[in-house]
């Protein structure tokens, strides 16, 4: 009798124990006997619709024997390609990740296969089926890393935007990992690179970086422009990445306080009179920057220290949701920098003062720049009511902003509300007390991991 430690013998048991011959288990599952005989007897390969309808037969759950399957009737011999795609397809409808990366991996010991596997993960990408492909992108870029091939950076863009997540951490470490491959990226997909690797930077406060990359996005994206201004196949028009890039070097000097370089900025995409004969989507991205371009002016001037624009800038929200949550950020922080009394603007736009997802009138904003937004916003609120002595309120959005710090693995966040709270513990209540206790716990459990470069790079840097 074979051995249960393989499929054959798991059959073999199950036709003995249940006193079934190979032609009565041949109807029940809809196999042939001559074909059920063969593979019992180690003549016949194992298609994966048989093995389904084998499984099913016996009682097992989908895929029980998939990590027998692979070495058994996959790679016992040469494999071929149509047994592997279809292994791997079926792995990745059950999420059978562990299969499906086994089988990937011991695919690429023969090199011939990568061009199928890359394809294989674009079709999964294109299907959001994101962790599978993930694993197979891995493999890819694995097999080529010596390579200098576009399909090897591609793989890495893709596992960089999978990468990406609440983390702070692990974001940092995704824009490591990637961003050696930038340059090797087909236009196709270049320019949108630079976007999220700008974003990601500009979230960590990263604010030379975000300079750096965007006088590199701003010189490859008018280069295409003045060669090629229609045919471009990216997910915008090609003025987009230009003016983005003046939007995100303003961030940067604003960031850094220097509100005049910023405003010059503001006039490189305020109102581009280079762009001749636009388009209907070129319309719409020179309309979005140009409404950003105004409430930029009222907000580095607020942020300068001139009051008398913010009853005005005020007004130039009120009509437009998709600015207020970035306004009411940036006025709290001038109220704190000025001690300014903005407590009508609170109470006026307090529903705004809860995290939501954010969006402009081009795309949605990212998840990890609105969380950092949202934790330094919660931060400078109560920075704003500590000073107006109402503590408990205070100290209550130091530790709202602290809960999102540990959540995001912020650690300038971190140490920044733990400072603020130990400076006012003597004002706190014994329930706010009990709270921060059992925050600096789940602060403690994150220290027990290696030190990271991420706290050395954003420890000087604004917050979030």
């Amino acid at each position: 009798m074979e051995t249960t430690a393989t499929i054959r013998g798991e059959i073999a048991r199950y036709l003995q124990e249940h006193g079934l011959t190979i032609n009565q288990f041949a109807k029940i599952s809809k196999i042939n006997s001559g074909t059920l005989s063969g593979i019992l007897n180690g003549n016949r390969p194992m298609s994966m619709n048989q093995l389904d309808q084998i499984t099913s037969c016996i009682g097992f759950k989908e895929g029980h024997f998939y990590d027998k399957y692979i070495f058994e009737c996959i790679f016992h011999a040469t494999p071929d390609w149509r047994r592997i795609g279809a292994f791997l397809e079926r792995c990745a409808e059950l999420d059978k990740l562990d299969c499906l990366h086994l089988a990937a991996r011991m695919a690429m010991e023969n090199i011939t296969y990568a061009p199928m596997l890359f394809e294989l993960a674009e079709s999964f990408y294109n299907e959001k089926k994101y962790n599978a492909a993930a694993a197979l992108y891995e493999c890819v870029a694995e097999s080529e890393k010596f390579q200098h091939s576009e399909r090897l950076a591609l793989c890495h863009y893709r596992l960089f935007l999978q990468r990406l997540s609440e983390n702070q951490e692990s974001n940092w470490q995704a824009v490591v990992l990637f961003e050696p491959y930038i340059e090797r990226l087909d236009e196709e997909y270049q320019l949108a690179a630079y976007v999220e690797l700008i974003n990601v930077s500009g979230s960590l406060g990263q604010w030379d970086k975000v300079d750096y990359l965007a006088v590199k996005m701003e010189s490859k994206a008018m280069t295409r422009y003045q060669n090629q201004k229609i045919e471009y196949s990216g997910n915008h028009p090609l003025v987009f990445y230009i003016l983005y890039s003046y939007l995100a070097r303003e961030n940067s000097y604003s960031e850094r306080g220097d509100y005049e370089q910023a405003l010059s900025y503001t006039g490189f995409y305020e109102s581009p009179d280079w762009i001749i004969d636009p388009t209907e989507d070129e319309c719409r991205v020179i309309k979005q920057f140009s409404e950003w371009a105004e409430a930029n002016r009222y907000l580095h001037s607020i942020l300068a220290g001139d009051y008398n624009v913010l009853l005005d800038y005020v007004k130039y929200i009120e009509s437009r949701e998709d600015e207020i949550f970035v306004a009411l950020c940036h006025i709290v922080l001038a109220a704190n920098r000025h001690r300014l009394n903005v407590d009508y603007i609170l109470e006026r736009f307090k529903i705004y003062l809860t995290y939501k997802p954010q969006k402009n009138q081009i795309s949605n904003i990212n998840v990890h720049v609105t969380l950092n937004q949202y934790t330094r916003l919660l931060a400078e609120l109560g920075i704003y009511y500590l000073n107006a002595k109402q503590y408990n309120r205070g100290l209550s959005y130091i530790l709202d902003s602290l809960e999102y710090s540990i959540r995001i693995k912020s650690d300038n966040g971190m140490l920044r509300c733990m400072g603020i709270f130990e400076q006012f513990r003597q004002y706190a209540s014994e329930e706010i007390q009990k709270r921060y206790n059992e925050f600096i716990r789940d602060v403690q459990k994150l220290s027990v991991y290696a030190w990271s470069p991420l706290v050395q790079g954003s420890i000087c840097a604004s917050t979030g």
